[in-house]
């Protein structure tokens, strides 16, 4: 390393997100198909990140396991995983949905309850018929809540929801050993303090507090979102509040609640912050279309979809998903720019193109076992740049930091840098170019690629 070093401004932890590269490989096993090769994701640990740098990720089919990011490669994946949002302004719950919000109050109040409170606080005929007639997610899903009912009288069960921080207490990993021990069926001697605390509790985000245009003041960062019933934590939605988002990272609760659909609840009451916290979107994370306990998913709409290879939303309707019903890997962007293709030979009186003729061009799983594929530039993932692309983008002013200095350093003050060439897989240039790829080139002044980490672990 060079001598030279730059000046960071004292605020500098404010303005950068710190990662650490890690590389593009292949997973060892999936956790829906149980396939023993499910696919390639690049993966970086995350030291620290600002909410609106990880918005930026989450918009560009990233995702977070504690402080682990990761990015799929959809084409070659047993079981692609897409990026979901939907749009809470717009959101109409079902009638499922509304019996089981409806349902769970009835439970938590009580039949002597709503008597004895319709008796002491009567509604006019006109609020009576508005309530029987609309359904206001809002209103209904705080409805049970103790602060918002009257006393007295007494409801049948005390039920509360809180915003807490994410450190870890022994009452949420309870929850956590009771929930992966009944509901995922897991032996006991694989749930520990230590696993939550990783991959629930160790978030690499900031806070932060956000006032946006509308006034309203946003918190950001991760949160536990907890719910007590009877004074006893019984769910818990791990979330991190972007500035444009609600993201859904986690969700768990105790055995004795399943019966009220917790997991429909919990869903309707993220998207309920969503909206009431001027989020608007709220992420449920990823959606693998294969796999049958991620179909519920879609049972709140209206979903988009991000595009893996223009990193657009589409929105996620009938049409869209007969095609994902068709074929295992979907960029609706390729797939409209296929049809007009189509539509074009077909009015020109020429072959159909390969996209559409039967099997031919559909992307599948890959089986290979080719070396030159862990080397991210070589690959074929949607929306990275290509070996060539990367070579052209300079990424001297690539901002570093390492053990040797508490000062900060760019990238061509390393005295290897002129030495390496990007397409020499395994050196540090081609491995940060890997990292520059996976987040977009133009998301390069936002980092500093952080190689304290290897002391930190």
């Amino acid at each position: 390393m060079a001598d030279t070093s730059l000046q960071a401004p004292d605020d500098a932890a404010a303005l950068y997100s710190y990662i650490f590269p890690i590389g593009y490989s292949n997973s060892s096993d999936c956790g829906y198909c149980r396939r023993s090769r499910s696919g390639y994701s690049y993966y970086a640990v995350a030291t620290s990140l600002t909410p609106a740098f990880y918005q930026k990720l989450v918009d560009r089919c990233w995702r977070r396991s504690g402080t682990l990011l990761y990015r799929p490669n959809q084409r070659n994946s047993c079981c692609p995983h897409y990026t979901l949002r939907l749009d809470s302004t717009s959101f109409k719950p079902t009638k499922d949905q509304r019996q089981a919000v409806n349902r769970f109050n009835r439970f938590v109040t009580g039949d002597t309850y709503i008597k004895e409170a319709s008796r002491l606080y009567p509604r006019s005929r006109e609020q009576v018929r508005k309530r029987d007639n609309e359904f206001d997610l809002v209103s209904r899903i705080h409805e049970a809540e103790v602060e918002s009912l009257k006393s007295p009288p007494e409801p049948a069960h005390q039920f509360t929801v809180s915003l807490e921080l994410d450190t870890f207490t022994e009452e949420k990993y309870d929850v956590f050993e009771n929930y992966q021990r009944i509901v995922h069926q897991e032996p006991p001697e694989k749930i520990s303090r230590h696993g939550f605390k990783r991959f629930l509790c160790n978030s690499p985000l900031t806070r932060e507090t956000l006032v946006g245009p509308d006034g309203v003041e946003r918190q950001l960062g991760s949160f536990h979102q907890c719910y007590r019933l009877d004074g006893k934590l019984v769910a818990i939605g791990v979330l991190d509040l972007l500035p444009n988002c609600v993201s859904a990272v986690y969700f768990l609760y105790h055995e004795s609640v399943h019966s009220h659909n917790p997991g429909k609840l919990g869903a309707l009451r993220e998207i309920v912050l969503a909206l009431e916290g001027g989020y608007r979107w709220w992420y449920s994370g990823y959606y693998i279309h294969n796999c049958a306990k991620m179909r519920y998913k879609i049972d709140y709409s209206p979903q988009y979809v991000l595009d893996p290879e223009t990193l657009e939303w589409d929105l996620l309707d009938k049409d869209a998903l007969a095609i994902f019903d068709q074929k295992h890997y979907v960029s609706l962007s390729r797939e409209r720019r296929g049809l007009a293709n189509w539509e074009t030979a077909e009015q020109n009186g020429d072959s159909i193109p390969i996209d559409h003729q039967s099997g031919d061009g559909e992307a599948k799983p890959s089986d290979s076992d080719d070396e030159n594929e862990v080397f991210l530039l070589n690959s074929d993932m949607p929306g990275i740049a290509s070996l060539e692309q990367m070579e052209a983008v300079d990424m001297d002013g690539l901002v570093l930091r390492s053990d040797f200095s508490d000062n900060f350093f760019l990238a061509s003050d390393l005295v290897v840098w002129d030495k390496d060439e990007i397409s020499q897989y395994g050196t540090l240039r081609s491995r940060i170019a890997e990292l520059v790829a996976a987040i977009g080139p133009d998301l390069m002044g936002d980092i500093c690629i952080d190689f304290r980490r290897r002391n930190k672990e």
